[in-house]
């Protein structure tokens, strides 16, 4: 009667680990995530400990006040209204400027330009990602800021009467939240570009030929197939810009003029942005309580950008293509 082999290790060796591999790697992993999880636990927890004593001793709607004034820590006045009205618009105009564009360039790299073409120009328009903010903010406040000042001209003449076109609070037509969106705008092309590009690029290519073989046209092709699948990727890459137009400090600062009037929802409005304002005021950060006031301001930054990705995720089906 034949005897079935022996299963047991050989005398002296070791049992072999079917899952060792397997499981060290999948512990490695869930380690990596939970690290980026607990840092942004802590990080907001750290702003929530230290805006809530400001909070509470604020004399002014924290939500509703355009006043922003830490100058006493004994009487602080401070609110987010004008800094959400400012970052809110300069983000979206920004992301408004940037995603046609930036879609069309990456449809004309992945779809009409010859590739002889095609990596040399790509080339170009990352490397736009590479230039500094203040770079940026210097010339949005010095080449860019007078050209489109006739611009914005005409569109507060023509159309002052929607709310976004109407009469600022600054008495020129320099240094506005229209100037920044546009510097915002060149500053996240690269982002949108590059993550549309790549997604674009992964089309598989029966769809594309699917779509030839009923006779499609090249426009109809890139309709029916590359923007379908590409859907997700696009929102995506707007997201990562929005989060930028949204975070970003220098340029803005540099671009963007004060005003002691309260803004109205106009893109001729001057001011701060959450990052700007808390930039500006850096140097000043000594005493708990009016430090605080600008945590608090950061906190809410900090929270906006989890709702923007949130939404993104919602609008793209929770799933990116490619």
């Amino acid at each position: 009667m034949p005897t079935e082999p022996s299963t047991k290790p050989a005398a002296g060796r070791k049992a072999p680990t079917k899952y060792g591999a397997e499981f060290i790697f999948r512990s490695a992993a869930t380690t990596a995530g939970g690290v980026i999880v607990a840092a942004i636990a802590l990080i907001a927890l750290f702003l929530l400990v230290r805006a809530v004593p400001s909070v509470l001793a604020n004399k002014a709607n924290f939500f509703t006040s355009s006043e922003f004034n830490t100058s006493n820590a004994d009487n602080l006045r401070f609110g987010i209204k004008d800094l959400f009205m400012v970052t809110v618009l300069s983000a979206v105009m920004a992301l408004v400027i940037a995603v046609p564009i930036g879609v069309g360039i990456a449809l004309f790299l992945t779809q009409y330009a010859p590739k002889a073409l095609a990596r040399p120009f790509s080339t170009v328009v990352d490397l736009l990602a590479a230039v500094p903010s203040i770079v940026f903010g210097l010339w949005g406040v010095l080449v860019l800021a007078p050209k489109i000042e006739p611009l914005q001209r005409f569109l507060n003449e023509h159309l002052g009467w929607f709310f976004l076109f109407s009469d600022g609070n600054l008495s020129t037509y320099a240094g506005t939240i229209f100037t920044a969106g546009v510097v915002l705008a060149v500053m996240i092309l690269p982002i949108i570009t590059s993550v549309s590009r790549e997604v674009f690029g992964l089309t598989p290519l029966s769809h594309i030929e699917a779509a030839q073989a009923l006779g499609a046209t090249k426009w109809e092709v890139v309709r029916m197939t590359v923007l379908p699948y590409g859907r997700s990727g696009v929102i995506a890459g707007s997201m990562l810009g929005l989060g930028r137009a949204l975070g970003e400090t220098i340029a803005v600062l540099v671009v963007l003029r004060t005003s002691a009037k309260a803004g109205g929802w106009s893109l001729f409005d001057g001011g701060y942005t959450f990052a700007s304002k808390i930039a500006s005021a850096a140097s000043e950060f000594s005493s708990k309580l009016p430090t605080g006031a600008y945590i608090a301001a950061g906190f809410v930054l900090f929270a906006l950008t989890f709702v923007v990705n949130a939404l993104a995720r919602l609008v793209a089906g929770g799933k990116v293509n490619g």
